[in-house]
């Protein structure tokens, strides 16, 4: 059985592991108070070209979502995002949970506009009655976004710069960063992620790690008691030095970047051969998660082979489905998958 399900199926790069296993037996302090987490958060400052900046380990996608949300926002103030965004769609209102509204905006292929979140805020703030209503108080984001398109430079600089004008903060939700920052056709560096974001986060579970994201902030003065925010929601892990240990093996090398460079390779292999054999793409995406459409009699078919997901409902006769590769994927994978086609 073949699976493109998804880039966190198997456990953890074997680089990875192999540091945890090698680190295992030793004894270090807790909540990433340890050296190994120190050195993760030097390299990860360095490889976002930061000489001061705030960086915090946490375990998964959505806790790290509803913590850096919760601790942006005032009581009375929501976040701005795409209506096909993951905190609206597939967070189980983990966001709505802490007391924050999610508000939502046109999708644009997954993106937000700049001049919409610009007119939403102005027409929030010349209402006279907003004072009865959630305010716009920060710009949720993904890049990649959910479906696998990316924003260019000017589409993020434009972002930043309606932030700025409003006092808001700029969050980008990096769960699959690395697959964005290795696109070939991207103009956004990890250097223009921290530069033009005020919070991101550096996603590990889907790019290599066994499990964890890193929070980054260039302004530590904007999550202000965030180490306490982090345990108030349950997300502080107290045997930190997992989470460092897994971030240092990532940065120390490179790895991050070639684990996000393979798996866009085998993804547009698998998107060309796609096209060659006469499907369509529902949307052109330039990382690993690949969206096509398929009669459902070949889904049917291909489903006792392979296993992927459907993006969406079931159609009448075809189906939007979702292929995805990751650092595991092989090349023979993508040619099997093929052959069953």
């Amino acid at each position: 059985m073949l699976h493109f399900d998804t880039d966190y199926m198997e456990g953890a790069h074997p680089e990875v592991m192999r540091r945890l296993v090698e680190t295992n037996m030793e004894q270090t302090p807790g909540y990433g108070t340890d050296a190994y987490t120190a050195h993760a958060r030097e390299l990860i400052l360095r490889a976002c070209g930061l000489t001061d900046g705030m960086v915090h380990f946490l375990v998964g996608g959505t806790q790290t979502n509803a913590t850096v949300i919760d601790a942006l926002l005032s009581h009375h103030e929501g976040v701005l995002a795409a209506e096909s965004a993951h905190i609206n769609v597939h967070e189980a209102g983990a966001v709505e949970a802490t007391g924050h509204k999610v508000l939502v905006l046109p999708s644009h292929e997954g993106k937000l506009s700049a001049g919409e979140v610009e007119d939403y805020i102005s027409r929030f703030y010349r209402d006279e009655t907003c004072g009865h209503m959630v305010a716009p108080g920060m710009v949720y984001i993904s890049h990649p976004t959910e479906y696998g398109t990316l924003y260019t430079l000017d589409e993020l600089e434009g972002l930043a710069r309606v932030c700025a004008g409003a006092g808001i903060p700029l969050y980008l939700d990096g769960a699959r960063l690395g697959y964005g920052l290795a696109a070939g056709d991207t103009d956004v560096t990890l250097e223009d992620v921290a530069r033009l974001c005020d919070v991101f986060y550096i996603g590990g579970t889907k790019v290599g790690a066994l499990f964890g994201e890193a929070v980054v902030c260039s302004r530590p003065s904007l999550l202000p008691h965030f180490f306490t925010l982090v345990k108030q929601h349950g997300a502080l892990l107290a045997k930190g030095r997992l989470l460092g240990v897994q971030f240092e093996t990532l940065f120390a090398d490179g790895l991050y970047f070639r684990i996000g460079s393979h798996a866009i390779r085998l993804a547009l292999k698998l998107k060309q051969a796609f096209v060659a054999k006469g499907y369509r793409l529902y949307i052109d995406s330039p990382t690993n998660q690949q969206f096509v459409c398929l009669p459902n009699e070949v889904i049917d078919r291909l489903s006792a082979h392979v296993s992927f997901e459907l993006w969406g409902a079931r159609g009448e006769k075809e189906s939007v489905v979702r292929f995805v590769t990751g650092w595991a994927t092989r090349d023979e994978d993508v040619d099997r998958l093929m052959a069953w086609i």
